[in-house]
């Protein structure tokens, strides 16, 4: 098992499978530019494949494709299928844009649930965060995934002075559709023009909802990030994910890969770990994939110690989104 100082046990790996996507959320990539990876540096199908083999032999139980977009990465089929044949819970989190010929494959390799990446139900707004005018097309591909059987998570990042403008049309969603969306607090990278100010907390969402909505607190799952709630008589459900307001550090049981084979053991954190540079000269992966996780900070990847109210944006070391991976 992969136990950090803390005695937490790191069983869930996120992997990047691209830092490439055909979106350009501002929140993710820095001025809508970001340099991809040439080819030589990201991990290989069959270097994915072997990597996270030895992750599984370590504990992980679930893993996670991200990106960028994974849908956009050549080859994402063949990933997908080798790594469904391994003792795993896979899922992955996608934009939705490309979902509907590859429904079929997911069904194929056993993935019961996907993340949808979704910040607007207004197309104009969608249209100026993604700078794509693919709303429609994201919608109907979800209304798919549905009809599919196949579980959604809505992801909506809650940026102050947008997010109050549709708090409540998300949560219509959850009235006749078995949806879950989480309302995720907007968090610090490189580039993205985070301020405090953007910052509009679960509590201060929740109170919203309140109002409006008679709701009942669910049951938690381990080591969930997310904090669940149902309106009462609607189908689906509501959560909230209090990165900055309220750390969940203390369940973390997660570790990210980059996509050029990079651990990263915090989604915050400073430290990085080549594990691809080691696997492709033949030294040992599991080593240092267990230095990586023992050098773990307790919080937030030792960033923000004073609370996400007196960060400095300007001072945060880290890459941005869309290099770590979503």
């Amino acid at each position: 098992m992969l136990i950090d100082r803390f005695g937490r046990i790191h069983d869930y790996l996120r992997i990047s499978i691209t830092d490439n996507c055909n979106f350009r959320c501002s929140y993710c990539m820095p001025n809508g530019k970001v340099s991809c990876l040439p080819n030589e540096r990201v991990m290989q199908v069959n270097e994915i494949e072997e990597i996270s083999k030895v992750f599984v032999g370590l504990g992980v139980k679930k893993i996670r494709l991200t990106g960028g977009e994974p849908l956009v990465r050549e080859g994402v089929e063949d990933i997908i299928r080798r790594l469904s044949a391994l003792p795993v819970e896979l899922t992955l989190t996608t934009n939705g844009a490309r979902l509907r010929k590859f429904i079929g494959l997911f069904k194929e390799s056993g993935i019961q649930s996907v993340n949808v990446s979704l910040d607007s139900l207004n197309p104009e707004v969608f249209s100026s965060i993604t700078q794509r005018d693919t709303f429609r097309q994201v919608w109907e591909n979800i209304l798919l995934l549905v009809e599919n059987n196949i579980r959604v998570k809505l992801n909506t990042v809650a940026i102050a002075g947008i997010i109050e403008n549709e708090l409540y049309d998300f949560i219509e969603l959850t009235r006749i559709l078995p949806l879950h969306v989480r309302f995720i607090e907007f968090m610090p990278f490189p580039g993205n023009h985070w301020q405090n100010s953007k910052v509009i907390t679960a509590m201060q969402m929740l109170n919203m909802a309140a109002s409006r909505y008679d709701m009942v607190k669910l049951k938690d799952e381990p080591h969930a990030t997310a904090k669940k709630y149902k309106v009462i008589g609607h189908e689906g459900t509501i959560a909230f994910i209090t990165t900055m307001s309220d750390h969940f550090c203390g369940e973390c049981n997660r570790i990210r890969l980059t996509a050029d084979g990079k651990i990263k053991n915090c989604i915050f954190g400073k430290g990085e770990v080549d594990i691809l540079g080691a696997y492709r000269k033949g030294e040992s992966v599991e080593t240092l994939i267990k230095k990586s996780i023992a050098g773990k900070q307790e919080v937030m990847g030792g960033q923000f110690v004073n609370g996400y109210r007196k960060t400095d944006p300007q001072k945060i070391e880290n890459r941005s989104m869309i290099q770590i991976g979503g």
